[in-house]
């Protein structure tokens, strides 16, 4: 008897052993396309990020990283930027704006090149300006990340011009960052079931759609606690960069599911507002969009981060703005004037 249930129990084992093999053999020959989501975003966190001893930083992206993910290319060059490599001191005569920002800023899904920090970049060579835009956008951060990192880091460039790209999930939590366990670094259909378990549960159970889910991060009065720890970092980095003689700009990346019909407004006008109270310039980038179907803006139809078009739209809508700037003091320093209010 007692034989016949230790037989049992191990065929149970070595069938359930089976299964899951066969479930990774299938995740990896015939899911894993470079598309799915959840794999490309686990792969992102595998090989590009590491965990930051700066509790409000959380995670970073690792230096000398290289990756290929969401279809295309991703490198990190010494400093962790996916950018190419810049020393801290600015070249002279050049002018060097940082731009801060989440996965949309860093170009998920989006060629190196066709990023929107790159397309400025060009945009000023293109009317004789030497240029430097320095990407540091890193994925999942908010703007809380994002300023910790300039006050820490970023502004060691020395840069004329910050840029600090606002989008609608910047007022959730500081995510706590942990290496992922050891079973999760080769298990692919565990990736991939969870997400698909994730997206079912929250199809089923989900009170709130994707805009009632952003709306609910600021509150029915902008008081939610997010948006206002939020909005605290948006004025310590106007207070910051102000000390530093640094001009400062504040872009909204507007939430591409339906740019059409936005239902999102709401959140565009109390960034608005706290760019006001701090006296910065703002700019949104929804205008720049609109007139294009939403599905030709997006990455892969699942999901919505900004394609090569996308960015495109947004970095001549930034451009715009930051023409209006003038950065006239700090380029006298190398002895030479910069304006943005060069005629297009």
């Amino acid at each position: 008897m007692k034989r016949k249930i230790v037989s049992n129990l191990l065929a149970t084992l070595i069938g359930v052993a089976i299964a899951v093999l066969g479930m990774e053999v299938a995740v990896r020959a015939f899911v894993d396309d470079g598309k799915q989501f959840d794999l490309e975003m686990w792969k992102y966190a595998l090989e590009v990020k590491g965990v930051s001893s700066d509790p409000l930083i959380g995670h970073y992206h690792r230096p000398n990283r290289q990756a290929f993910l969401m279809g295309v290319q991703f490198d990190t060059n010494s400093k962790g930027l996916r950018d190419r490599e810049f020393s801290y001191e600015k070249p002279p005569g050049k002018l060097r704006i940082v731009m801060l920002g989440d996965s949309l800023t860093v170009g998920w899904g989006a060629k190196f090149e066709e990023t929107f920090p790159k397309r400025i970049e060009r945009l000023y060579a293109d009317r004789g300006i030497p240029a430097e835009v320095i990407n540091t956008g890193v994925g999942n951060y908010n703007t809380i990340q994002e300023v910790e990192y300039y006050v820490t880091e970023g502004y060691k460039y020395d840069p004329d011009i910050v840029v600090l790209n606002f989008f609608v999930n910047d007022a959730e939590p500081v995510p706590v960052a942990h290496p992922p366990s050891t079973i999760l670094r080769i298990c692919y259909s565990c990736i991939f079931v969870a997400g698909r378990i994730d997206s079912l549960f929250r199809e089923i159970f989900a009170k709130k759609d994707w805009a009632d889910y952003y709306l609910g991060l600021y509150g029915d009065d902008g008081e939610a606690k997010g948006w206002l720890n939020a909005k605290a970092y948006v004025a310590k980095l106007a207070a910051f960069t102000k000390a530093h003689g640094t001009k400062l700009l504040i872009a909204n990346l507007p939430e591409l599911h339906d740019v059409q019909h936005y239902r999102l407004q709401k959140i565009t006008d109390l960034v608005h507002e706290a760019a006001d109270e701090n006296g910065v310039p703002f700019v949104d980038l929804l205008p720049y969009v609109q007139g294009v179907p939403s599905p030709e803006l997006w990455v892969t139809p699942p999901d919505p981060h900004p394609n090569g078009l996308a960015h495109k739209l947004f970095a001549e809508g930034m451009y715009e703005a930051l023409e209006k700037l003038s950065v006239d003091e700090p380029a006298e320093q190398h002895g030479v004037g910069l304006s943005l209010g060069t005629s297009r």
